[in-house]
């Protein structure tokens, strides 16, 4: 998720971890290829009202942004200040709540006119961000995710997310599909579909080879931002510093197993 060789061995170490896990993994069929911003270095994305609303972040290019789907094109925005890095987006109500990585900060925004409302403070560093219509829902970089009423900001619960009795860290990006958790897995290509209530890993998706390496402009350049659109049960996927957003179908994993039938 960051650019030093410290955070470099670590997401090493976990795509190690994330290798040898016992589910075996989903695929996925692409449904619609969109343009994405290629100087976007996505941390938040979600589907609201039709549109695409994105947190882009590094020191002095965080922002917040309404996206036209089509298009790629940037309907608004607003520049976060320089010494924050901006980080997970999630909607509430008629607002947009945005992390900021190891500044202990949120931003909660008018979602219409990205007016600053107000902020609200939290321990430890922030990552992605979701909600499951009682509350958001953190992660840090750890195997934990933590619960907070949107209301107080208070943390609610936590849970430890494990694939059969092994830790999943490094969890970045989040999003609320059909009762999951959906969550990247910084430097992998990899989403883990998670338990809101036990943390357990129900299943994995893996999106290798969805962009090709050659079109990664950046090493930094991961899948990163999913969004789904529960009214048209679309799920849309990107990453970092990446020329194109997509909209998929996932693919199961038996599914791939049988033989496509022939016809004459």
């Amino acid at each position: 998720m960051r650019i030093s060789a410290f955070y470099r061995t670590f997401a090493a170490a976990t795509l190690a971890v994330a290798a040898s896990l016992a589910f075996a993994a989903d695929g996925y069929r692409v449904v619609h290829t969109y343009p994405h911003d290629p100087q976007a270095y996505t941390q938040g994305l979600l589907y609201e009202d039709g549109f695409l609303y994105e947190s882009t972040g590094l020191n002095g290019r965080s922002s917040l942004r309404m996206v036209d789907l089509e298009t790629g094109q940037v309907l608004q925005r607003a520049d976060v200040p320089e010494k924050y890095f901006a980080e997970g987006l999630a909607p509430w109500g008629s607002t947009l709540i945005q992390l900021t990585w190891q500044s202990h900060v949120a931003f909660v925004y008018d979602r219409f006119s990205f007016r600053l409302l107000h902020t609200f403070s939290y321990e430890g560093e922030g990552w992605g961000l979701t909600q499951d219509g009682r509350n958001l829902i953190m992660s840090d970089g750890t195997a934990t995710l933590r619960f907070f009423d949107p209301r107080t900001f208070h943390e609610v619960r936590r849970i430890v997310v494990n694939d059969h009795g092994s830790q999943v860290t490094q969890l970045n990006e989040l999003e609320y599909v059909r009762g999951e958790i959906y969550a990247n897995v910084w430097h992998t290509d990899r989403i883990a579909r998670i338990s809101p209530s036990s943390g357990r890993v129900l299943g994995w998706i893996d999106l290798a080879g969805l962009l090709p390496d050659d079109q990664r402009s950046d090493p930094e350049a991961v899948l990163n931002g999913i969004a789904y659109d529960a009214a048209h049960d679309r799920l849309f996927v990107t990453g970092k510093l990446w020329p194109r957003l997509f909209e998929i179908k996932v693919v199961p994993e038996a599914a791939k197993l049988v033989p496509a039938r022939r016809t004459k």
